[in-house]
């Protein structure tokens, strides 16, 4: 008999901890294994744990760090400045022990130009990997040496950088000093998969692959057409370096691979807040799981959730499985972007449609405390395009400081001086505080983590609007055969009367969690009640 329950990851919660910001055991002012390893206990494994079932851990492979981490040098070794491999095997013998699995960030898009493959591969056009990078020939004409096409780089200027040894053009997506792998070459893809192995034989539970529509381009190396756009990037339709069709059978071998392995998992990272594209690449023989961010270009209004729920849901087969994320490593974080006034009460809310819809939800470092984005002076900013583009482009340090644990001097996160500055707030805003304060943000994201483990509705059940053009709020329902919940959300910060397009009953239901410590909700026939900025979960009688 075919066992139909959902995997762990369709019903799980996944922490995105970028590993440099998160805890520091060594002085150094950067966050390593053994300090993530100190903190597990915030995460699941005791009663006042936040509760959550994965963490996704950022690149923590050597590199030298012109991308912080994302420039990978080495597949299968861990920096030292993170640890050692003793203490990534302890990681996860210590993960496990509390019920949480791993996830592993993967870039197999380029590597560092100082990998010892892409350092064989300049030397000569004749060597065992001379094909292992995407390498082409210069264009010559009345001007001179040009690059054999119009691509532009992600992080500003051409995607193309001629070496001198080897009289040829490469080409990077990102960064000069990030050549991009020739996913055409089989020999590439085969040490792929073997660096994959290597790390689900140590006991890997998934991987959050970066960039992954990008690992091919066109062969033929055509120039994109043109668009309107402000940086030379956006100026660009990505017609031949993204999407291109070899990626199909690629993700195939990638599921194949991870299916031989038992309760695997992974969830991909592509360009775009275009949930079509997203959908396309999730379901069997593809990936389990691809961000769809339409969330994290979403202004602070019900209507505008709706639409991307519904698109998203439009956009998915049958069998291919939804999740959500507001903030991660690369986007300002969600609490910055809505908060305004008011940004506990949004960060309820906010957690509140998170963890309620149906899919996976992803949850970044620090959202369970409202911990905003930092402000940074040019002088401060380390990100390759912030430090481009600044100040019209903050880049991404802001949404990267490190964690506050506690009000003492480095926050808990470090006795050294940190990599990035803690946030002003976190003498107050911490997590030993909140965990103090029934009325926290971290409270309030614990007793909905614990609502979503006893009720296997807000995990599995059917999602159904209960609003058709929403002004100040969403009401929604979740059914999962004789069990349901009604969930309200009050986007704004006066009380709301949000009318429903079916009659409630509201005598079939009670309430079981409030975002507001004396709670205001109550549901009339055919509408529900909110205080400001409420968030009510109801459940059946």
């Amino acid at each position: 008999m075919t066992d139909t329950s959902p995997a762990w990851w369709q019903e799980g919660i996944i922490y995105h901890i970028y590993l440099r910001s998160f805890a520091d055991s060594d002085g150094d002012g950067l966050g390593d294994l053994p300090g993530l390893i100190s903190r597990l206990d915030h995460l699941n494994g005791r009663p006042d744990s936040l509760g959550v079932d994965a963490i996704w851990i950022s690149p923590c492979f050597p590199s030298p760090d012109r991308d912080f981490g994302y420039d990978v040098a080495d597949y299968t070794a861990i920096d030292p400045r993170y640890g050692s491999m003793d203490d990534f095997d302890r990681l996860i013998r210590q993960a496990h022990a509390r019920g949480i699995r791993v996830i592993l960030d993967l870039v197999y898009n380029h590597t560092s130009d100082q990998h010892a493959w892409f350092r064989e591969s300049r030397a000569s056009r004749r060597n065992l990997r001379s094909d292992w990078y995407v390498w082409a020939d210069a264009k010559h004409g009345l001007l001179g040496r040009r690059p054999p096409n119009n691509w532009q780089a992600v992080f500003g200027g051409q995607a193309w950088t001629w070496d001198e040894t080897r009289q040829q053009y490469y080409y990077h997506m990102f960064l000069p000093e990030q050549p991009d792998l020739n996913w055409h070459n089989p020999e590439v893809r085969r040490a792929l998969m073997e660096a994959t192995c290597f790390w689900l034989d140590r006991g890997v539970d998934g991987f959050r692959l970066d960039v992954f529509n990008a690992w091919y381009e066109d062969a033929r190396l055509c120039d994109n057409p043109p668009r309107l756009g402000l940086r030379g990037f956006d100026r660009q339709i990505h017609q031949y370096d993204v999407d291109q069709p070899q990626m199909l059978p690629a993700l195939a071998e990638f599921r194949s691979l991870l299916d031989s392995y038992p309760a695997r998992t992974s969830v991909g990272e592509l360009f775009g807040h275009d949930p079509s594209r997203a959908g396309s690449y999730c379901g069997p023989d593809r990936l389990h799981m691809v961000f769809n961010f339409e969330f994290s270009a979403c202004p602070w209004q019900p209507e505008r959730f709706l639409r991307a729920v519904t698109r998203w849901e439009e956009a998915l087969s049958a069998d291919a499985w939804p999740c959500y994320v507001l903030s991660n490593h690369d986007v300002r974080r969600h609490v910055t972007r809505y908060g305004g006034r008011h940004p506990d009460e949004v960060a309820k809310v906010a957690a509140a449609l998170t963890l309620t819809l149906r899919g996976t939800p992803f949850l970044y470092y620090g959202e369970e405390i409202g911990l905003p984005d930092v402000r940074l002076s040019r002088r401060q900013v380390l990100d390759p395009p912030g430090r481009r583009y600044w100040p019209i482009y903050p880049g991404r340090d802001v949404a990267r400081a490190p964690m506050p644990w506690e009000a003492g001097a480095g926050g808990g996160f470090t006795r050294g001086r940190p990599w990035l500055p803690l946030h002003p707030s976190y003498p107050q805003r911490n997590v030993e505080e909140q965990r103090r304060d029934p009325g926290s943000v971290l409270s309030f994201y614990r007793a909905l983590l614990r609502l979503r483990r006893e009720m296997a509705v807000l995990r599995r059940g059917d999602f159904y609007s209960l609003v058709d053009a929403p002004r100040d709020g969403l009401v929604y329902l979740r059914t999962h055969g004789a069990e349901a919940a009604l969930v309200a959300l009050n986007f704004r910060p006066h009380p709301a009367r949000l009318a429903t397009v079916a009659p409630l009953g509201a005598g079939d239901w009670q309430l079981a969690l409030s975002s507001l410590g004396r709670p205001m909700a109550r549901l009339e026939r055919q509408a529900v009640e909110l205080g400001p900025h409420e968030a009510a979960i109801f459940t059946a009688r």
